[in-house]
């Protein structure tokens, strides 16, 4: 009778060890949380690395692109434009 409660015990305290010990199940449940986050993360961090490597690629090969960039982030204009500006 003393064998089964010492077992019974024993068992209970095992459970306990792997579920909320280090590295036990409730660890593994963060972590695992936590790394699908990073990997979003990532995923989306090299999502905005292809785009702006596009970008590279045509503002160092692409004359119109440059012209167009030119004309709307920094506001220049080209010889012969006639340029508006509205006062508000």
């Amino acid at each position: 009778m003393k064998i089964g409660r010492y077992f019974i015990v024993v068992l209970i305290v095992m459970g306990l060890l792997i579920l909320f010990g280090d590295k036990g199940l409730v660890d593994y449940f963060s972590l695992k949380a936590k790394m699908l986050t990073l990997q979003e993360a990532n995923e989306r961090i090299a999502c905005e690395n292809r785009i702006l490597k596009e970008k590279i690629m045509l503002l160092r090969h692409d004359s119109r692109y440059i012209e167009t960039v030119a004309r709307h982030d920094l506001g220049m204009v080209r010889k012969g434009d006639i340029v508006y500006r509205f006062v508000e």
